[in-house]
């Protein structure tokens, strides 16, 4: 019995080695090394003689190669609860962005706000010899994981608690609750509806908080039946809104997040009958298409979506010391990164009717 040995077809070109570009060059391969990796001294004359023979060759380096040399891959993984969510897409967006401009590529993945997929989706990056993660909310708040996972690689916290030698941006919802909630106070209304993501999360919690401030402050009993936080901000939650809409005291505005929730809370409005604002005010937790197209359009809460995403890979480099990173821009244990919200009045918001507040 004889064996074959498969030989390459003599129609696939042959992969361009370095030695090739070295070889065009006319340079030792030690020197088109340094010259393409910009690495070491190599003269001008060498540097653009590479240059011209990497062109011509169509020369792409071997990215294993390049990684095994280097001990870097030039990849950073982002896990965020919902790919679908379009707030996240611009935050997403905006980190790619940042980090393609110090020729870092991205990895992104879906946690589905479940503490066991965000193991896996983690211990799958890092098998990927990713240089660094941004790690969005998902399920419970683990600062103990993130300090685990970040003894040997990068780790940027982005809206979710961090341990004392963590890193990570944070958006102030506390803030941007209480001052939609006490912009309805104003209007009149004491029967407000609160529905965010769970409170065990930061971002919920945080905008929990702010919202029992602003009712405090005006001398009010928080009513818990009107605080509704649900395990996702993916679940509908037109079953939460519709049993508040039906109680014989309902809630005259409601505070919501997102494209989801706020989704629900309008369909649990259209099936009773209300309307928006003469019946319910309303007002959304961050900016969408569905709150300005809405009509009326829908008072908002927001904040700088790419400025979250930038400043959450900025801090990455800088974490992994590339780019802006390099030197004195060393990341801080501990450092925190704070963006500020702001109220964008539109026409969803008035006084409650006679008789109901």
């Amino acid at each position: 019995m004889t064996s074959r040995t498969r030989t390459p077809s003599s129609d696939t070109p042959a992969r361009v080695t370095i030695r090739d570009v070295a070889r065009a060059a006319g340079v030792s391969v030690g020197t088109a090394s340094r010259a393409l990796n910009r690495s070491g001294p190599v003269s001008e004359a060498a540097l653009q003689a590479v240059e011209r023979a990497a062109k011509a060759l169509a020369y792409a380096p071997d990215p294993i190669a390049q990684s095994m040399r280097t001990g870097t891959s030039g990849v950073v993984g982002l896990l965020v609860s919902d790919l679908a969510n379009p707030l996240y897409a611009r935050i997403i967006t905006a980190v790619e962005t940042r980090l393609q401009r110090e020729g870092y590529a991205m990895v992104v993945g879906n946690t589905h706000n479940n503490k066991a997929q965000e193991e896996l989706m983690v211990d799958l990056f890092r098998r990927r010899r990713v240089d660094g993660l941004i790690l969005g909310p998902c399920e419970t708040e683990r600062p103990d994981y993130l300090a685990q996972i970040s003894r040997d690689l990068a780790v940027v916290a982005m809206d979710r608690d961090f341990g004392a030698q963590g890193v990570g941006v944070h958006v102030e919802h506390a803030r941007g609750s209480y001052e939609a909630t006490r912009y309805l106070l104003d209007l009149g209304h004491t029967r407000i509806a609160l529905m965010t993501s769970d409170g065990a999360l930061r971002p919920g919690r945080e905008r929990i908080n702010g919202y029992r401030e602003a009712m405090e402050e005006r001398g009010l009993t928080v009513d818990n039946t009107l605080v509704r936080s649900s395990r996702s901000a993916m679940d509908l939650s037109f079953s939460d809104a519709l049993a508040l809409l039906s109680a014989k005291d309902r809630p005259t505005a409601f505070i919501c997040l997102g494209t989801r929730i706020l989704s629900g809370v309008l369909q649990a409005m259209k099936q009773t009958g209300n309307r928006v604002p003469q019946d319910v005010s309303l007002i959304c937790v961050g900016d969408s298409d569905l709150a300005q197209l809405y009509s009326p359009a829908i008072t908002a809460i927001n904040w700088d979506l790419e400025a979250v995403g930038t400043a959450a890979a900025e801090m990455l480099l800088r974490s992994i010391g590339v780019g802006s990173g390099r030197g004195e821009g060393k990341v801080l244990e501990g450092e925190e990164i704070r963006l500020t919200t702001h109220v964008v009045m539109r026409e969803s918001c008035a006084p409650p009717r006679a008789g109901k507040t």
